[in-house]
C-alpha cells in the first residue's frame, strides 16, 4: 500500500511525449533522484478538466524548478495520443507526459480505475530520496489546485511543522 513516508513505486524506461523533442523519450523514476518531483496522473487525453490542470502546472513550472522540483504527468493513453493532443491543444506544456499504456504505473500508484482503464486524478510529491511525502487522489470531476501543490511543496521543504494555510515567510511551528 502506498503511504506517506514509503518509497515511491519504481518505473523504468517508460515512453513519454515531451513538447520540443523530435522523438519520444524514455523516463525512469531514477531520472529524478536528488530532486523533488510532483508526479500527477490524469484520466484521459482530449477531455475537459485535464487540460486545465496540465496548463496550470505549465504556467508555474518555473516556480517548481526554483525549488529543485520537476513536474511529471501520466495517463494510460499512448505516447501517440499525447503527441496528437499536445501538438493540437497544449503546445505550452513543456514537462514530460508518461504513456502508461500497460497501466502498471497507475496500478502501482493505486490510481487505476479498473472499470475503464483510466487513471484517477492522483498526485504525489516525492522527495529527493524517492520517498512519498504527500499524496492526493480525488474525483475525476474536480480539478486540483496547482497553487496548493506548490504551497505544500514549500511547506515540506521547510522540514518543520506548518499550520493551516501556512505560506512561505510565515512562522512555522518548529521541528516535529
Amino acid at each position: 500500500m502506498i503511504t506517506v513516508g514509503t518509497k515511491a513505486p519504481d518505473f523504468t524506461g517508460i515512453k513519454a511525449y515531451q513538447t520540443g523533442q523530435q522523438d519520444f523519450i524514455n523516463i525512469s523514476l531514477s531520472d529524478y533522484k536528488g530532486k523533488w518531483l510532483v508526479f500527477f496522473f490524469y484520466p484521459r487525453d482530449f477531455t475537459f478538466i485535464c487540460p486545465t490542470e496540465l496548463k496550470g502546472f505549465s504556467q508555474i513550472e518555473d516556480a517548481f524548478k526554483k525549488l529543485n522540483c520537476e513536474v511529471l504527468a501520466a495517463s494510460t493513453d499512448s505516447e501517440w495520443s499525447h503527441k496528437a493532443w499536445f501538438e493540437r491543444d497544449l503546445t505550452e506544456v513543456k514537462y514530460p507526459i508518461l504513456a502508461d499504456t500497460t497501466q502498471k504505473i497507475s496500478r502501482d500508484y493505486q490510481v487505476l480505475n479498473e472499470n475503464d482503464g483510466s487513471a484517477e486524478r492522483g498526485l504525489f510529491i516525492i522527495d529527493p530520496e524517492g520517498d512519498i511525502k504527500y499524496s492526493l487522489i480525488s474525483s475525476g470531476s474536480v480539478g486540483r489546485s496547482v497553487k496548493e501543490v506548490l504551497r505544500v511543496l514549500e511547506a515540506l521543504q521547510t522540514g518543520e511543522r506548518c499550520p493551516i494555510d501556512w505560506t512561505p515567510g510565515e512562522k512555522t511551528l518548529g521541528k516535529g
